[in-house]
């Protein structure tokens, strides 16, 4: 069995994450308090008690998933027996081959095999949303039913700016763009076969061309950011493949943010490295989901609660699915 961490990204926020980890875990609560200090932001009562309505915002969303992720991660240490800050103990206990992150939760990810310490790794994380929050307006809208060729090529035929954000799952595609060009394509998507187009309820154009001078900012502050060579390799967003030095990964998060988000292929990838089972690090179940779409070969195991913390220090042999 060949197992991999995944770490989820925007959208997988939700009131109450993390809290039930918090409360039986000190090392936990130890990564809550350092994200706070680092982001400067009251990330506990955020995330446990809301608003959802704040809790949405890009700028907060993004440190607050990392620090739960996170935090989920150094609880599963501390039941293992090992030290909050053994990450290389607990992908060796786990038998972690290599790991990835959908688009921001690629920064857990890394520092889940020592690319970051946590706290850069947070830093970083709020420093991005902040430049993504204030980004010039746009859309995204997810576009279920056709297969990203196709609608590459719609939107190709559409006036302004609108590409491919997130190639997510076979049948699930984010498109982003400006408010009219996004429109334009959803409107013509419907009239290519797509079973639904959903307008996104964010302010931004993210993973697109319009994010070019947010790109630039984030990648200076990349530029001066300590990144190690990863202990296990990083599937990345933007190469779709295996990254394993330092440098290759500060080269896929200096692209990440103007870039599409190639999900669908990391997971392909995962699968040929022989990726029989994996652990959701962090709220939810979106990826599991996204990973019976492309790679039901690789079944999903969550790690998001107390609960599940305990279950797989267990028993960390016991395949997912």
């Amino acid at each position: 069995m060949t197992v991999a961490l995944l770490f989820p990204g925007q959208g997988s926020q939700r009131v109450g994450m993390g809290a039930d980890v918090e409360a039986h875990s000190p090392a936990a609560r130890a990564v809550f308090e350092l994200a706070e200090r680092a982001t400067d932001l009251p990330l506990r009562r955020l995330c446990f008690e809301g608003p959802d309505e704040a809790l949405r915002s890009t700028d907060v969303a993004q440190p607050a998933l990392v620090a739960t992720s996170l935090a989920t991660l150094a609880a599963l240490a501390e039941r293992l027996g090992l030290g909050p800050e053994d990450r290389r103990g607990v992908v060796d206990r786990l038998d972690v081959a290599v790991v990835a992150g959908h688009s921001l939760g690629q920064f857990a990810a890394a520092a889940a095999v020592g690319a970051f310490t946590i706290e850069e790794a947070l830093r970083l994380a709020r420093a991005r949303g902040l430049l993504m929050a204030a980004a010039p307006a746009g859309a995204m809208a997810a576009v279920l039913g056709l297969d990203g060729a196709r609608i590459r090529t719609v939107c190709a035929e559409v006036a302004g700016t609108v590409v491919i954000a997130n190639d997510n799952a076979p049948g699930q595609v984010v498109i982003s763009g400006d408010r009219e060009a996004v429109a334009a394509a959803g409107a013509a998507l419907k009239a290519a076969g797509a079973a639904r187009v959903l307008a996104l309820n964010v302010s931004g154009a993210f993973h697109s061309p319009l994010m070019a001078e947010p790109a630039a900012r984030f990648a200076a502050m990349l530029g001066a950011a300590a990144i190690a060579d990863p202990v296990r390799p990083v599937v990345g967003n933007v190469a779709a493949r295996p990254l394993r030095t330092a440098a290759a990964l500060r080269d896929d998060f200096r692209e990440q943010i103007p870039s599409p988000v190639r999900w669908r292929e990391t997971m392909l990838a995962l699968a040929d490295l022989g990726v029989t089972s994996a652990y959701e690090v962090g709220p939810g179940n979106v990826l599991a989901g996204l990973a019976k779409r492309t790679t039901p070969t690789i079944g999903v195991r969550p790690l998001g609660t107390w609960t599940d913390v305990v279950a797989a220090a267990d028993a960390p042999a016991t395949p997912a699915g």
